[in-house]
């Protein structure tokens, strides 16, 4: 019997080293330097977090494929990859090309790209000042233009959609897009780029492939230094042609009202009211969004007074047990079964956003539990 739930995890994949990391960090940089740094920024809060399997590269097909089995083995179907490409090219794409697709039991669990086409600025870490200005050094651009779409297309069809991990919606190979906005920026209008997606859509299928399952991350709350809310969204993404919209994280819903924390439960409570909302405003599927914590402070520079300034100084969520964090699977998992979805995908924020504090990935304070809270709400072995 085919289960009726897919459990897709975003993957952020900054945990090797990469040329254009070495170029602003020095060689040998990882994002794990962040991690390892982070200091307790007041009384209680919990800093910093250790992975129980110690500080990885996950280019090593051997690291990977433990990641993999750890999925796979607590009900996870699918890597959603945080996925990189700019007008000069990929960034940070070894844990996927390397890690993931080196990986001898890459077969056990599937894997999707979400184009992460936002801007990349410099906030690791980040110094209080420039958050209150909101002038971070521009790194890489995210809008590209429709030769760099191009170059983008041709290789997701013949490098990735087909791999036969990668995941699939009734044989459409899903792809999702970050920002939205840059997007249509870097293409020169809506117009132009529902063009682009109609060739993207066209070439998958003449690829072999049935169609193209085209997915949108949506938010009405910005987080990240440049993100712009899509307005108009049912309208938007009728004229694109997109198939879905989903979330990345609970944050882009609800604005954390109260600093340094605010609680876990009534951010669940209140994306539960935007989850509703949603359904009615865009008339496409949406994939429902389940989120372990949020704790940006690592990426601050830690000798710095921590105040409520924007991202990454934000506050954080607290009370986000692996106990606090199965009740709202739970109640996700009610939602979708009453809702007539016909496929029921939660996404989940995620499986290592150690600097943003929203991990699966076992620490030395939890272990496993996250994890064991997704197979036990999931039933699945």
């Amino acid at each position: 019997m085919t289960d009726p739930y897919q459990i897709a995890v975003y993957y952020f994949p900054n945990y090797h080293s990469d040329p254009r990391n070495a170029q602003v960090h020095g060689i040998g940089w990882t994002e794990w330097e962040v991690v390892k740094r982070a200091c307790p920024r007041y009384p209680q809060h919990y800093q910093p977090r250790v992975p129980v399997w110690g500080y990885e590269d996950e280019a090593d097909p051997a690291v990977m494929a433990r990641k993999i089995g750890a999925a796979a083995d607590h009900g996870v179907d699918a890597f959603i990859f945080d996925w990189y490409w700019y007008n000069d090219g990929p960034f940070i794409e070894r844990a996927l090309e390397q890690g993931f697709m080196g990986a001898a039991n890459n077969r056990r669990l599937k894997f999707a790209l979400m184009w992460a086409n936002h801007n990349w600025v410099d906030i690791h870490p980040a110094k209080l000042n420039e958050c209150r200005r909101q002038d971070h050094r521009l790194l890489y651009p995210g809008p590209v233009t429709r030769q760099t779409f191009d170059t983008v297309v041709s290789y997701c069809i013949e490098r990735y959609f087909k791999h036969p991990s990668y995941w699939k919606i009734s044989g459409a190979p899903y792809f999702s897009v970050y920002d939205l906005s840059a997007l249509i920026e870097g293409l020169g209008g809506v117009e132009l780029t529902r063009a682009a997606l109609a060739d993207f859509r066209a070439l998958t299928q003449a690829a072999g492939f049935p169609d193209l399952h085209l997915n949108q991350v949506l938010w009405n709350c910005v987080i990240l230094p440049g993100e712009t809310e899509v307005r108009d969204p049912d309208c938007l993404m009728h004229t694109l042609g997109f198939d879905s919209v989903t979330s990345y994280v609970w944050i882009h819903h609800v604005p954390l009202v109260t600093f340094p924390e605010t609680d876990y439960t009534w951010v669940f409570d209140n994306y539960m009211q935007y989850w509703a909302k949603a359904v009615q405003q865009v008339d496409l599927p949406y994939y429902p969004n389940a989120t372990m914590g949020w704790d940006s402070s690592p990426r601050t520079v830690q000798s710095e007074v921590f105040l409520d300034a924007g991202y990454p100084f934000t506050p954080i969520l607290t009370g986000n047990t692996p106990e606090a964090f199965c009740s709202p699977l739970k109640a996700i998992k009610v939602r979708m079964d009453a809702s007539g979805m016909k496929q029921k995908i939660l996404t989940i924020n995620a499986w290592n956003e150690w600097t943003e504090g929203s991990y699966l990935e076992p620490d030395q304070r939890h272990g496993m539990k996250y994890l064991e809270a997704i197979r036990d709400v999931f039933g699945k072995p």
